[in-house]
């Protein structure tokens, strides 16, 4: 549910797949204006990532509450257009390979010119120079790139996520960013150029692991953090399975042997300590693992928080969206789309408290906004229709 805390901002967006998008969805989630231009015949790939009538719903998730403008910023009526919209906007994104914005004409010293005030946001695959940014990227690359991969993934048999991290993490952090520099532009009154990459916002996200990489020299793999946040993955009767992390407090070890029944293993010598457990790791889990196929996931989960044991069912997606909490806290949302139909989406990830909630508004048809926004840049309706059959714009009426 959209709260109006950026009513007054307005985002441009000339962006496809995730990355910008998502971004700019978090900043629609808190009220912000998006007008996401598109380019013509058939606007952001996305839409097609998933075969649907209307939208792919990946498409769909990432751009409610936005507006779609299709223009063909080829043009120099059409990139006209777009920096009519830049005179009257805060926030500029873009997710374009290094150089096409300059080869546009829609550079940040370009777009400056014409607004100072702009918070101009470049997302890119590795960075707007060095010797890796000509090269095309998505998630899995930046995944692979950045180390992430590694830690997620067998090296002996390894395979790709089955989400997209890097793309999300890093319009998480541009979103991020362009907060930062909002704020920043309300004591200084002047706008700035931010930038992100697939590469460096993953390293940043998985910094944690690199700080000990670099203090100790030992590359991690999948199992360093498991073995040392004591967590374990286990498979019970019912063929469910459910996890547990016992971190640092000794309590929550003790507390896991006590309600396995298995206080046995706490006088072995070989899980004595925290450190012993860490080095021997791959024994207590198989000395564990036979324990939980006595029992069922809810008999487990329910012994194993009776002893206050962290602990959680390994929930596919489908049981995730059906837990109780999950509707306590409202995180789902219906959204009614008068060609498309019903719809139904995660909501924001942050909630607020004294800030009236909106609903949100479903994603827009190809150039849905096209003619309205045109109309407020001034256009008159021959100067639309010419506009049009000259295939600069796509309207849906």
């Amino acid at each position: 549910m959209p709260v109006g805390l950026l009513k007054d901002v307005t985002v441009v967006e000339c962006a496809t797949f995730v990355t910008g998008p998502y971004a700019t969805a978090l900043l629609a989630d808190l009220g912000a204006r998006v007008i996401k231009i598109e380019s013509p015949p058939e606007g952001d790939p996305y839409r097609y990532f998933a075969p649907d009538p209307h939208y792919s719903f990946n498409f769909a998730h990432l751009n409610r509450n936005k507006e779609s403008l299709v223009v063909d910023l080829k043009a120099p009526e059409g990139k006209n257009i777009c920096l009519d919209m830049i005179k009257k906007a805060d926030v500029f994104v873009e997710n374009f390979r290094p150089g096409t914005a300059q080869r546009l004409g829609l550079a940040y010293d370009a777009l400056c010119a014409v607004n100072p005030k702009l918070i101009y946001c470049s997302i890119s695959a590795f960075g707007q120079s060095g010797p890796y940014a000509e090269k095309p990227g998505f998630d899995t690359l930046g995944q692979a790139m950045s180390g992430l991969l590694s830690l997620l993934s067998d090296p002996d048999d390894p395979k790709v996520m089955g989400m997209a991290v890097s793309d999300y993490v890093t319009g998480l952090s541009a979103g991020y960013g362009i907060l930062g520099a909002l704020l920043a532009r309300e004591r200084s009154g002047a706008g700035c150029r931010l930038e992100t990459s697939l590469l460096q916002a993953t390293l940043s996200f998985i910094g944690e692991t690199a700080a000990g990489y670099m203090r100790t020299g030992n590359p991690p793999n999948r199992m360093a953090r498991v073995k040392n946040a004591h967590a374990f993955a286990f498979v019970c009767k019912d063929n469910l399975p459910l996890a547990i992390h016992c971190s640092v407090p000794e309590k929550f070890w003790l507390a896991l042997l006590q309600a396995a029944e298995r206080t046995d293993l706490s006088a072995d010598e070989a899980f004595k300590t925290r450190e012993a457990r860490r080095q021997n790791y791959e024994a207590l889990e198989q000395a564990l693992a036979p324990t939980f196929k006595t029992r069922t996931r809810d008999e487990w989960v329910r012994r194993l928080e009776a002893n206050d044991v962290p602990v959680a069912p390994l929930y596919t997606i489908a049981e995730a969206l059906a837990d109780p909490q999950v509707s306590h806290l409202q995180l789902i949302e219906e959204i009614e789309h008068p060609v498309a139909g019903k719809m139904r989406f995660v909501g924001a990830p942050v909630g607020f408290d004294n800030h009236a909630r909106q609903p949100s508004l479903p994603p827009p048809l190809l150039g849905e906004h096209s003619t309205a926004i045109l109309r407020e840049l001034g256009k008159n309706e021959e100067a639309i229709q010419r506009l049009q059959e000259q295939m600069i714009i796509r309207s849906q009426g």
